[in-house]
């Protein structure tokens, strides 16, 4: 049995030669890299929506050189702490399936037996995840419109992406783990200060939403050397200042053989309640 259910009318998907089907009769084809699209073409906002090829390549080079490994690593300890025996994880808007697999292998080497899931809009970046991760499920789909079932959850994690609350609340067991990434005050402070005249830093809140309760929240702050301009530029691809940076402020960043920055995480800890 799949860890998704079906799009379409919710009911269980299972394997079948190269598909995912429902005892309703609905289809959806496995990629050949072993992800599977459960993304209606009624909702989809564009004709590739999410990270494109360049995006997706330079998301997977600048993590698989361990620049967020501090990262990584403390939610790796986080998910050992807040999850039983055999805990069902969902990594919404899991990108390259880094954070996922990170999890995945601690909480097997932890003695745990989990299930594991991935979701992603783009398609280009879920190449990358299910190519890596074998043993996890990845689907091209929305956070607002997960394809997975009622209180079926123990842990979510959503690093950097879309806070769709209420589909959160409703896959989420009651007592089940939400682990919400956010930047710190001066995350990426210095390349801020290279792309604009006069960056501000992140504002820093802590806000409670309904039908979860606030566990804690975990600082995560390292500082990193790019050693190269194709490490620098992969890092500025990531990041939400790619769309809105000023040409100068972009030039300005091409023209930089080397940058040394901070980066600050927090991690939001909530249970469902």
């Amino acid at each position: 049995m799949s860890f998704f259910c079906c799009p379409v009318c919710g009911a269980p998907l299972e394997q079948a030669g190269g598909a995912l089907r429902c005892g309703k009769g609905h289809s959806f084809d496995t990629a050949r890299e072993g992800y599977t699209h459960l993304l209606p073409p009624n909702r989809k906002h564009s004709a590739a929506p999410g990270d494109d090829k360049g995006m997706a390549a330079a998301r997977r080079t600048f993590l698989s050189k361990g620049y967020y490994a501090p990262l990584r690593d403390a939610l790796c300890d986080l998910a050992v702490r807040y999850t039983g025996s055999a805990p069902a994880v969902l990594d919404a808007g899991c990108g390259e399936g880094y954070y996922t697999g990170g999890i995945y292998r601690t909480l097997q080497a932890a003695g745990k037996q989990p299930r594991a899931a991935g979701i992603d809009i783009s398609k280009f970046i879920l190449r990358y995840a299910a190519k890596a991760e074998k043993d996890i499920e990845f689907a091209v789909a929305s956070s607002y419109h997960l394809p997975v079932a009622d209180a079926s959850v123990d842990l979510l994690i959503n690093c950097f992406s879309p806070l769709a609350l209420e589909e959160f609340s409703r896959v989420l067991r009651p007592g089940g783990a939400f682990f919400y990434v956010v930047p710190g005050a001066m995350h990426l402070w210095e390349m801020k200060q290279v792309l604009y005249d006069s960056p501000y830093p992140n504002e820093e809140k802590e806000t409670p939403y309904p039908g979860f309760a606030y566990r804690e929240i975990v600082p995560v702050s390292d500082t990193i050397t790019l050693p190269s301009q194709e490490d620098i530029h992969a890092l500025f691809q990531m990041t939400p200042y790619f769309w809105k940076t000023p040409q100068a402020g972009t030039a300005r960043l091409s023209a930089l053989e080397t940058l040394t920055v901070r980066t600050e995480f927090r991690i939001h800890v909530f249970t469902r309640e």
